[in-house]
């Protein structure tokens, strides 16, 4: 729908810590002075300038970071030039009505009337009133909202770029959390520039903040990238007490704040408690260090819960109900950790059994006891996705003809191969998961029984093969890569992280203590000139490779280019009663709301069973439906006007069989039309297409629908009264391009 053209005139000493926490329990060949002094007081000035380095170096690749997607922002839509109403719609499907609430937050007469609006809404959805608090995350637009009135910024800052370069900051923040896990992992800062050179590279993977800007993943990843940083930095050994205090607190404010920003936060924290429970199984983790990183989910989950106005999602979710089943089958089976190896493996996979058993049968009673069926879409798609049954179901079908949930394309691989990123991540992940295999079995061979001295020579022994800082990042890279090669959307998590993995690969001793004993010239001296050398000369390589490159798309310039969607909006907002209800597809309405501030029938926050089924009723539209039963539907949610857009009922973007025509015929059970072959239960429609044959404009259309404005993408039909003809609006005219 939107466009963009081309603008005129353009051109097409080592490794010191962080903190005071520093794991000096490495082979001897990696031993430096700076950190162990550093460790135990001793702040030498070499050390101090280095670390300072260091910082500077963090905090200038996420400033050049927050530049680059801002420039590429103003490039591609010449957005400091369009007019407001271009700008609004350039905030794309959902990002749009997620940037409509900061809009209405601004336009309220106070804060406390913008609260109140938002907690009765009946402006989004017709003939419902809804708490917007409770069903979205958008605290994040409340927040910015009311900092944008107290801050004494009005006159130089207009609200809009308040909100972007906010989310634009947030990137750098992101890089900067990615860069201190390297440097944690590796002891090394060159492997946090290393990270954050390639973050920048592999830009279209990493991240789509310069086009979606709105979009919750954008608010909610940095938040989510430096609560892994704390749990690196907490599971390193020699923590004093304090220090494991304030990594707890810190654990749960970044908790807390990915939570709160995005709605699949759930999901996220199941794979994380996936992982937590991995390590414990394999006896990586204290038990203090378990119970806390479990209770630090739970404490951010109900945190939200309560702000979100008890909001029973939460509680219905499957990582609750996993942790509360995990700890306490923990807590039960005392004697799970002792015997020989096949004695524990036996243990273990009881004990798993058990775990996902209760998880499943509390999720159950949660959740009717609740009456919670607002995420039964998402398991529906999954069951669909991985072939567990073939399905109809209208909601499971759109997700499924998404490119952004099939699976991971090849040629992404071939773009992170081609910034060297892919060859140091598989290489490092081998060797990795090679080590933790080895690690895992010799901790399930070792019996947990013995003497004192005996038990705490094992935890040495392990924290000498194995650090659990390492095990949990490696553990994440590989189940948030295999989520991602499953569903495409969900790379964004991976491919960061996947930046700070290979990073220590390169920086970090494993890999090149391996290499240089199996080449037999296992030095100190070599080992630290190569930890240097190499992730110097390849940051040299890829700038000499890829600076000209991004100096050339930094130079191409285009313009916002809507005028359809441009000359719908501006007639809604001139011709149309300010309560006027408005139907269509979830996308547009999502800019309607934004631009126009017209009630809507539904939109594309699809986390609600009741408006999943009125936006299935109001898309029937685009179904071979009578005019009569149409009209019916759309009168049940309050239309006023219905909005067709050309796009959708003449689709080609999608194969047949996943075009929104084609997922309505055969919910409804009717053939699909064009070539190709048909179920064989399917039957024909009786009726024509509605958006087609509406244009006809014959009898049986005219006498229930009139069209009041149309152009070469949409076209507005009013819903006219069925007993009583009205006057007042007979007369309006039809608005044509």
């Amino acid at each position: 729908m939107t466009a963009l053209r081309q603008r005129k005139g353009s051109k097409g000493k080592e490794h010191p810590p962080l903190g005071a926490d520093f794991q000096p329990q490495q082979t001897n060949c990696c031993t430096d002075h700076h950190p162990e002094k550093m460790l135990h007081g001793d702040w030498s000035w070499g050390a101090i300038v280095w670390t300072s380095v260091g910082w500077s170096v963090s905090v200038g690749l996420g400033l050049l970071c927050c530049i680059y997607v801002a420039m590429l922002h103003e490039n591609d839509l010449w957005f400091s030039n369009i007019r407001e109403v271009e700008r609004e719609i350039s905030f794309r499907t959902e990002c749009g009505l997620y940037y409509s609430y900061y809009k209405q937050m601004l336009q309220a007469p106070s804060i406390q009337e913008g609260l109140s609006d938002l907690i009765h809404d009946n402006l989004t959805e017709s003939k419902r009133t809804i708490n917007l608090l409770q069903r979205m995350n958008i605290y994040q637009e409340v927040f910015l909202s009311v900092l944008y009135k107290l801050l004494p910024i009005q006159s130089y800052l207009e609200p809009v770029y308040f909100y972007i370069y906010t989310v634009f900051t947030l990137q750098a923040v992101y890089v900067i959390a990615l860069y201190l896990t390297a440097w944690l992992l590796s002891g090394s800062w060159l492997a946090g520039a290393l990270t954050g050179v390639w973050y920048i590279l592999n830009r279209v993977d990493t991240t789509r903040v310069e086009f979606t800007i709105s979009l919750r993943e954008n608010w909610s990843l940095p938040f989510l990238a430096l609560q892994v940083t704390a749990i690196t930095c907490y599971l390193r050994p020699q923590l004093t007490s304090l220090q494991q205090k304030v990594m707890v607190w810190l654990m749960y404010v970044m908790t807390f704040c990915f939570c709160l920003t995005w709605q699949f936060n759930q999901f996220i924290l199941l794979v994380q408690a996936l992982i937590i429970y991995t390590l414990d199984c394999v006896d990586f983790l204290t038990t203090t260090q378990v119970t806390t990183l479990y209770l630090v989910q739970v404490s951010g989950l109900l945190s939200v819960w309560l702000l979100q106005f008890c909001n029973s999602m939460i509680l219905g979710s499957l990582v609750l109900s996993f942790i509360v089943a995990a700890l306490f089958i923990r807590h039960c089976q005392t004697g799970l950790k002792t015997g020989g190896l096949l004695v524990r493996i036996r243990k273990l996979l009881l004990h798993s059994a058990m775990v996902l058993l209760l998880t499943f049968t509390i999720n159950y009673l949660a959740k009717k006891a609740l009456q919670l069926r607002s995420d039964e879409h998402i398991f529906k798609f999954i069951k669909s996705k991985f072939a567990l049954g073939a399905t109809r179901d209208f909601d499971a079908s759109l997700y499924l003809c998404e490119e952004a949930f099939g699976l991971l394309p090849l040629d992404t691989l071939e773009r992170l191969a081609g910034t060297l990123l892919l060859y140091p991540y598989v290489l490092t992940l081998l060797l990795l998961t090679g080590m933790l295999a080895v690690a895992a079995l010799q901790n399930l061979n070792r019996s947990k029984g013995g003497s004192t001295e005996e038990r705490k020579g094992a935890a040495e022994g392990r924290a000498v093969a194995f650090r659990p800082d390492v095990a949990y990042n490696l553990l994440h890279t590989l189940f948030f890569g295999l989520l991602a090669f499953s569903t495409m959307r969900m790379k964004y998590i991976w491919t960061g992280h996947m930046c700070a993995v290979a990073a220590y690969g390169v920086c970090g001793t494993e890999l090149w203590t391996s290499l240089l004993t199996t080449l037999r010239c296992n030095i100190k001296g070599l080992l630290r000139l190569v930890r240097y050398a190499v992730p110097l000369a390849m940051i040299c390589c890829l700038y000499y490779k890829f600076w000209p490159k991004l100096m050339e798309e930094l130079s191409e310039l285009r313009e916002f280019y809507d005028p359809d969607t441009v000359e719908l909006m501006t007639w809604i907002s001139t011709k149309t009663p300010k309560h006027a209800v408005f139907a269509g597809s979830m996308q547009l309405l999502a800019g309607i709301k934004l631009c126009t501030g017209r009630v809507l029938t539904n939109h594309p926050h699809y986390e609600d069973k009741d408006l999943r089924e009125r936006t299935r009723q109001v898309y029937q539209v685009y179904a071979r439906l009578s005019p009569e039963d149409v009209y019916e539907i759309l009168k049940a949610v309050g239309t006023d006007y219905v909005v067709l857009e050309n796009s959708i009922c003449y689709e080609r973007r999608h194969r047949r069989g996943c075009r929104l025509r084609d997922l309505l015929d055969l919910a409804n059970g009717h053939i699909m039309d064009g070539p190709g072959e048909n179920d064989p239960d399917l039957v024909p429609a009786s009726h024509p297409r509605f958006c087609e044959a509406i244009k006809t404009d014959t009898t049986a259309y005219t006498a229930l629908f009139t069209r009041t404005f149309q152009n070469k993408t949409f076209h507005v039909y009013r819903l006219k009264k069925k007993r009583k003809k009205s006057t007042k609006n007979s007369s309006e005219p039809t608005t044509t391009l």
